[in-house]
């Protein structure tokens, strides 16, 4: 494998494309960003790198709060159009139809149709070449009660979740597996099985402490929830058999020595007699013109007898090579 060398860029991929919400809800305003992540673990710490010339720039820079948005397969068109008009010249919100609500921690909206939405306090504020980075504490979440399983564990792989990799969107694919997956030990014959299973493999391994219904005596019923009343099956055993042409019924006799196995023979006229089987090994030959052939029996194997071998054949014929061979 060869590997290229190329000057230094952003080539970092994939990347969330989040929406960043920013304003007031009176006069909100939203941008489409990927230079964004985390920073630290305890307190909960992230960025958003914003170019100064950017009207959402100045918002951000004025309250000191703003709203990360994380977007969906849903949210794509969305996201894009945000990430390319100016909130300075339109009301971006209401274009693309997005809708807001209030936060519980600071005063910027965040928007309904987002998944997760953190509310972000800007800290501090690192001014580079051409982004400055607000570095901001995440004071709450927001999240969308329809992504939230049964036992309360978010699951975002439901929603479809967008990225961003190096001027193109992308939706995430199917999961691998869940951190420390790769060191984890996988069980073995050893352990110990569970006595019973829950859930799903009750039903896989046919665990189940409700006894087995009894469907014998359920009546059954037809289209129009009538019950229907069945009848034995017939015992056609003592019916008698009759022709398909005249209708008449038919005899039979039993077989001999079979009256006790209840074999049967359906014919009146007696079993045809044949004679001893004809032997063919007398029956002369012949040949195609109707002609009797006379023929020697093959001698013994061990006798060697050319006499006795001798046949009316044809002479060999003798092996023809090309003339371009023949004396070589």
């Amino acid at each position: 494998m060869t590997k290229i060398s190329w000057k230094p860029g952003t080539l970092i991929a994939p990347l969330p494309a989040v929406m960043v919400s920013c304003g007031t809800m009176e006069k909100p305003n939203v941008m489409t960003a990927a230079w964004t992540g985390i920073i630290n673990s305890e307190p909960p710490i992230t960025y958003v790198s914003i170019r100064p010339s950017r009207y959402s720039h100045e918002l951000v820079s004025k309250s000191g709060e703003f709203v990360i948005n994380l977007t969906t397969l849903a949210l794509a068109e969305a996201a894009d159009y945000c990430g390319v008009k100016s909130g300075s010249k339109e009301d971006k919100l209401e274009t693309a139809g997005l809708k807001v609500l209030p936060c519980g921690k600071i005063s910027a909206p965040q928007i309904e149709q987002s998944p997760v939405s953190l509310e972000c306090k800007v800290i501090e504020v690192k001014k580079y070449g051409s982004h400055d980075m607000f570095i901001a504490e995440i004071l709450a979440i927001n999240v969308d009660d329809k992504y939230i399983d049964e036992s309360g564990k978010l699951d975002l792989e439901r929603a479809g979740m967008l990225v961003y990799s190096h001027g193109e969107y992308f939706t995430m694919g199917r999961k691998l597996g869940s951190f420390g997956f790769s060191v984890n030990k996988k069980k073995t014959s050893r352990e110990k099985p569970s006595e019973k299973p829950s859930g799903r493999e009750d039903r896989k391994r046919g665990f189940s402490d409700r006894p087995k219904r009894d469907s014998s005596d359920k009546p059954r019923r037809d289209s129009n929830g009538e019950e229907r009343s069945f009848k034995p099956r017939r015992d056609f055993s003592d019916k008698p058999r009759r022709d398909g042409a005249k209708g008449e019924g038919r005899g039979f006799k039993p077989r001999e020595g079979s009256a006790d196995k209840g074999e049967r023979r359906f014919s009146d006229k007696p079993r045809k007699e044949f004679g001893e089987r004809k032997s063919f090994s007398d029956r002369p030959r012949r040949d195609s013109n109707g002609e009797e052939r006379s023929f020697k029996p093959r001698g013994a194997p061990s006798g060697r007898d050319n006499e006795t071998r001798k046949f009316d054949r044809p002479a060999p014929v003798e092996k023809r090579t090309h003339k371009k061979f023949r004396n070589k």
